[in-house]
């Protein structure tokens, strides 16, 4: 069977029409999917400051009833953290003003390649910070039974 070439060019039409109707909708799922992220991100932040705000609060009850050794040794530690946590923001900020120069699809991939590294450190600091966690557990019970013993009860 031969095809007309009228008939061809119809099929090409519907066909065009067809992939214009396909991107149409690509674009608006991308338009939505891209509120959505950032909405979710939105909240996110919102939400990250409100815990970081009660674990100021946490660790500022932590540090009212320590002795001033533990309360000089935890400044000079906040302190050199703090100076780190400046230097990887500010790296970051470097490198995102140099990826403002790429096509928008690799700042796209670039961003997301970053946020996934910096979720990694943060995981790694969690780590870190599980590991505090348990120690102090452990000191807290060995506090506990040396004390315990002699009668000792803390105030």
């Amino acid at each position: 069977m031969v095809m007309k070439l009228s008939d061809m060019f119809a099929s090409l039409a519907r066909n065009a029409q067809d992939f214009e109707k396909r991107v149409e909708k690509w674009q608006e799922d991308f338009r939505e999917r891209g509120e959505d992220m950032m909405e979710s991100a939105k909240k996110w932040r919102e939400t990250a400051e409100q815990r970081q705000q009660d674990l100021d609060a946490q660790i500022k009850g932590y540090f009212n009833d320590a002795s001033e050794q533990v309360k000089a040794q935890w400044n000079t530690a906040k302190t050199d953290w703090d100076q780190e946590v400046a230097k990887i923001k500010a790296k970051g900020e470097e490198m995102r003003v140099a990826a403002k120069d790429m096509h928008e699809e690799d700042v796209a991939d670039w961003s997301e390649a970053y946020a996934a590294n910096m979720v990694a450190y943060a995981q790694q600091v969690q780590e870190e910070a599980s590991k505090a966690v348990a120690a102090a557990a452990e000191a807290r019970g060995k506090a506990g039974k040396a004390a315990a013993p002699a009668g000792k009860k803390k105030a």
